[in-house]
């Protein structure tokens, strides 16, 4: 019976030691991920471009460029007019008439001419929204693949980090063990 138990601790002294090499091997991956002092040193030029893209994301770049774009291409949007004021409007129907029927028959018959009017406008406004939307639509995608491929590079553990941080932790953990009573 004495050498099931000395066969059970053997097992257990041999799992707790793969245990612990594996935290110590998760430790030292987190911190080469998180060691971002080192990844400046290593890619100062790599570190730097992915400073500048965060903050030309953070301040509005790519929408300052999009509209930029646009306003090259299509021209500057004209300023939206002043709205005419309540009294204005009542002021324009007055003139119109006292007659009901006739002021709306001539409200209508003014808005469709209108409305023929500025069909073509109309019309280019909308392809300038498809556009838009096309760019949208095919930018948008490019720019999240991006960001997650940056993300991915910033956590993402080097060899050399790895090793050095790997050394690092096991020597603490040596240094912590030797310092506690064993049970």
């Amino acid at each position: 019976m004495g050498e099931g138990k000395e066969s059970a601790r053997v097992q257990v002294l041999a799992a707790r030691a793969l245990v612990d090499e594996e935290l110590v091997r998760l430790e030292a991956s987190a911190r080469s991920a998180l060691d971002v002092k080192a990844k400046v040193k290593r890619h100062p030029v790599k570190s730097a471009g992915l400073a500048a893209g965060a903050g030309f994301v953070m301040v509005g770049g790519p929408r300052r460029v999009f509209r930029g774009a646009r306003n090259a291409i299509f021209g500057r949007p004209d300023p939206l007019p002043k709205s005419m004021l309540p009294d204005e409007i009542d002021k324009a129907l007055r003139e119109l008439g006292s007659d009901g029927e006739r002021v709306r028959g001539t409200l209508e018959r003014e808005f469709s001419r209108y409305l023929d009017d500025k069909g073509p406008q109309r019309r280019e406004r909308d392809l300038r929204r498809l556009i838009g939307a096309l760019m949208w639509t095919i930018g948008r995608p490019i720019a999240v693949r991006t960001g997650w491929r940056i993300a991915e590079q910033l956590v993402t553990t080097d060899s050399k980090s790895y090793a050095e941080k790997l050394a690092l932790t096991r020597e603490r953990v040596r240094a912590s063990a030797g310092r506690e009573p064993k049970a």
